[in-house]
């Protein structure tokens, strides 16, 4: 083999092994996102069918009932409302009327079953995603009452 065919074959396969190398870690990156949907855009039918994203807003005041392990509560922007049932021990700063992130996926009856519940920190915390929610929902709610 020439030099120059060794150097071609050299540059293909490096190129070739690049090539899978950022196709392995773009997949792997793929399959870890999580996109973030408000209960409001759930109820527009705007949520990922079949993948797994996370739902963010405030437990709604009275939802919470228990099922040995599996609690089931709602989560809400303040305009919409989403049922999450959840199987495992929740974080201790869960509680109605305070802001949860919830990972998981929606089943076709609109429950949102999930894998994650996240909690708020602190008395003034909530997740940004959960008040960007919030605030949206609230901001919508005034133009139409106005």
């Amino acid at each position: 083999m020439k030099p120059r065919h060794k150097r071609i074959a050299l540059i293909t396969g490096g190129l070739a092994t690049v090539g899978i190398a950022a196709a392995l870690v773009l997949n792997a990156l793929n399959s870890n996102i999580a996109f973030f949907v408000t209960p409001t855009e759930i109820a527009e039918g705007k949520a990922p069918q079949g993948q797994i994203f996370r739902i963010g807003g405030i437990v709604k005041e009275g939802s919470i009932r228990r099922d040995n392990l599996t609690v089931h509560f709602a989560i809400t922007d303040t305009a919409k409302e989403v049922p999450v049932t959840y199987t495992g021990i929740l974080p201790d700063l869960f509680q109605e009327g305070k802001g949860a992130v919830a990972q998981g996926r929606i089943n076709p009856d609109g429950t949102f079953t999930a894998t994650e519940v996240l909690a708020k920190h602190d008395e003034n915390y909530m997740p940004p995603e959960a008040q960007h929610a919030v605030d949206q929902a609230q901001k919508a709610q005034k133009t139409i009452k106005q």
